[in-house]
């Protein structure tokens, strides 16, 4: 009897083990603590990040329910303004709180990816408190897209002036990126207007880099004389940025993917529509990176610490690449906030960062869209 009773005690503890390795592997809780993999993949809609989990995604929301913001800048006292494409400028004190409207421009038509898109703070914006935006406007049935220059008093837009007009325009390849460059330049960039043989022709503004001066002058030491053509052979180029070293770097648009990173020279022509992706021809400057079969849809672009920052659109990332030794980017938050427009960096080291998401061709979740402020320590 007793080897009897022994024989089920051993065996009730044998069977006890069992379960215990079972309940482990079956995805009951755990006391030691898990790590969250990062998404490789869109979330659907009802998948979307709360705003709840920034703390895990390394991001704070700066701003939220915006309507397509397009392009962001930095004040001297280190409020954030941006416009949204419906033609609203508006403005986020260094402080936090709801952004206030600074103005409305009316004559905007947002169509297609069309709109109010670029945003540029002048370099003396203390002195003379002039900024600058690059929209779309129809005239006479077309549409065309110019740069005009406001001042900001009383947190208000005031004396509105064209500094360069007649871009040719469309629905779609627009282009709109404005910035300051280091040699206090104003550079442009303009799309082909859904007419691909205008990025070849030099007298044409579309598929461009253009550079005027601060009043809309054509600087002399422009390579094309006459003209405020900086480099030629551009799709639908959208964002600008300078390294360290003072050069310029540029993101376009590529047609049925091969998206391009640029190392812009003046006077260069970039190639399009007579050369894509890897493709080489005489006279013709094939990408620094290219994305192949992949679609980055490129937008802004922005320059930390050795490091070149552009957002996707189609994308849906934030891609990084080392401008010391260009290779193809290294990607973060894939998936995580929809489409990316613009990406800047704050007076305070942060990367901050615009969404898409309610542009018709996303899938918005209800905070969208939003502005995002990333350490890049994280």
């Amino acid at each position: 009897m007793r080897l009897i009773l022994i024989s089920i005690l051993v065996l009730s503890l044998l069977i006890a083990g069992i379960g215990i390795v079972l309940w482990r592997d079956s995805g009951a809780p755990s006391l030691r603590p898990s790590r969250i993999a990062p998404r490789t993949e869109e979330p659907a809609p009802d998948e979307q990040p709360s705003l709840e989990d920034e703390q895990r995604l390394a991001k704070e929301t700066i701003a939220r329910e915006l309507l397509v913001p397009w392009a962001l800048d930095f004040l001297p006292d280190e409020s954030l303004v941006f416009t949204e494409r419906s033609g609203n400028i508006k403005l986020i004190a260094k402080d936090g709180g709801r952004p206030k409207l600074l103005g409305v421009i009316d004559q905007v038509e947002a169509v297609g990816e069309s709109g109010l898109l670029g945003l540029a703070v002048h370099p003396q914006f203390d002195t003379n408190h002039q900024i600058y935006v690059y929209h779309t406007y129809r005239s006479q049935g077309r549409l065309l897209n110019r740069v005009v220059r406001y001042r900001i008093e009383d947190e208000k837009l005031v004396d509105e002036k064209v500094i360069l007009d007649g871009i040719p325009g469309a629905s779609n390849h627009n282009g709109g990126r404005i910035k300051f460059g280091p040699d206090g330049l104003l550079y442009i960039t303009t799309g082909d207007a859904q007419e691909p043989e205008q990025a070849q022709d030099k007298k044409s503004l579309a598929g461009k880099i253009l550079r005027v001066k601060d009043n809309g002058d054509i600087p002399k030491a422009n390579p094309f004389p006459g003209s405020p053509v900086y480099s030629l052979g551009h799709r639908n180029p959208q964002g600008l940025a300078w390294d360290e070293n003072g050069r310029l770097w540029e993101t376009e648009h590529g047609s049925t993917a091969h998206d391009e990173v640029n190392l812009i020279e003046a006077g260069a022509n970039y190639g399009w529509p007579i050369i894509t992706g890897d493709e080489r021809r005489p006279g013709l400057k094939a990408p620094v990176i290219q994305s192949g079969r992949e679609t980055w849809a490129p937008s802004g672009a922005a320059v930390l610490d050795g490091t070149l920052f552009f957002t996707g659109l189609r994308g849906q990332a934030l891609f990084a690449v080392d401008v010391r030794e260009p290779r193809q980017p290294s990607v973060s938050f894939a998936g995580e906030c929809g489409r990316l427009r613009d990406v800047v960096v704050g007076p305070d080291g942060f990367i901050y960062i615009a969404t898409n998401n309610r542009d018709g061709r996303g899938r918005p979740a209800p905070a969208d869209d939003l502005i995002i402020r990333i350490d890049p320590a994280q």
